[in-house]
């Protein structure tokens, strides 16, 4: 099952698979008006005209690797604006935008695999691009822009959901998960949960007992959804979950399931602040009952969460260094 779209660390992948060859990396790192990709967006171009990630719906790409292909016969960084103001007066932005791209010829192979160990730690990762090339950033401790003759462009760990329960909600919430380009675990007492996914390429584990918890190590950037009807499961595991760092905890159930569910919780001895985390019942859609609505409802409330580490990381930073913050409202 391929992901449904091309993700950051896909890009960062190809690029250092064809550093010898020859490659181009191409960042996105100034807009006039609107754009259809947000600061600090990438593309790949090979030496063969084969590339990974997009700036639009199509309109400019052939273009880009065109210019990109020049660029690696040239050897010099260069940044070239299309849509409006550009040069090229017959290329434009649907959107009526202009878009700046920089250009950085045969990016250093070590420094884009260093990237990419470090993505694969789960950690936060940033490259700096200049016109001497890129550049890895220690811990990723700049914002994606300009900081003076250098654009830093920063990486978050891919998103991890781990779906636990059983029957159709389970398996339709990992497929969706799956197909999005998450990393996807399931975990169900049911064999026929854990076969049926397993022949789609899902990772999926059997849970046999209720009294043991998988053997996970979880960070800010895992999902934990509960889709069990028998909730007599979530007895060990949602309090587990609840006390990993997590992006997010959820579970699906009714009135009197979400009542005897706090009740066990704080016999867990769980804190008031703990539980205002976590999301009950799960999900962006009030009463989805089909699976595939229901999936759709969890898996979109995770991604949003998702979203907004990078703007919550962003505001605690201008709140460290004493700067007003300019996505908060006056």
């Amino acid at each position: 099952m391929t992901a449904l779209a091309i993700s950051p660390a896909d890009i960062l992948h190809f690029a250092h698979k064809h550093a010898g060859a020859g490659v181009v990396l191409v960042t996105l790192v100034g807009i006039a008006g609107s754009s259809p990709r947000a600061l600090g967006a990438q593309m790949a171009v090979a030496a063969d005209g084969d590339y990974r990630g997009s700036f639009s719906g199509g309109c400019i790409e052939a273009a880009i690797i065109a210019e990109a292909l020049a660029v690696l016969d040239d050897g010099e960084t260069r940044m070239v604006r299309f849509g409006a103001g550009s040069p090229y007066i017959d290329i434009r932005l649907p959107c009526g935008g202009g878009i700046d791209l920089l250009f950085t010829p045969r990016p250093d192979a070590a420094a884009l695999g260093a990237i990419l160990a470090v993505l694969d730690k789960r950690e936060p990762a940033a490259m700096r691009l200049s016109r001497h090339g890129i550049c890895v950033e220690g811990p990723a401790t700049i914002e994606t822009g300009w900081h003076g003759d250098e654009f830093g462009v920063t990486y978050s760990p891919r998103v991890r959901i781990l779906a636990m329960g059983h029957g159709d909600a389970l398996t339709a919430t990992a497929r969706l998960a799956h197909y999005f380009g998450a990393e996807t675990r399931a975990f169900s007492p049911s064999k026929d949960d854990v076969t049926a996914l397993s022949a789609e390429g899902i990772a999926a584990t059997l849970l046999d007992s209720r009294s043991r918890t998988p053997m996970i190590e979880a960070d800010r950037w895992t999902a934990f959804a509960f889709l069990f009807h028998d909730h007599d499961w979530e007895e060990m595991l949602l309090p587990w979950a609840l006390r990993q760092p997590h992006l997010f905890v959820g579970a699906i159930g009714g009135r009197q399931s979400r009542t005897d569910r706090i009740a066990m919780l704080r016999s867990h001895g769980l804190s008031a602040a703990t539980l205002t985390r976590f999301s009950m019942p799960a999900g962006l859609i009030p009463q989805a009952r089909d699976p595939a609505t229901l999936a759709l409802s969890v898996v979109s409330e995770i991604i949003g969460a998702y979203h907004c580490i990078e703007r919550d990381v962003q505001i605690a930073r201008h709140k460290e260094e004493g700067v007003d913050d300019p996505l908060l409202p006056v």
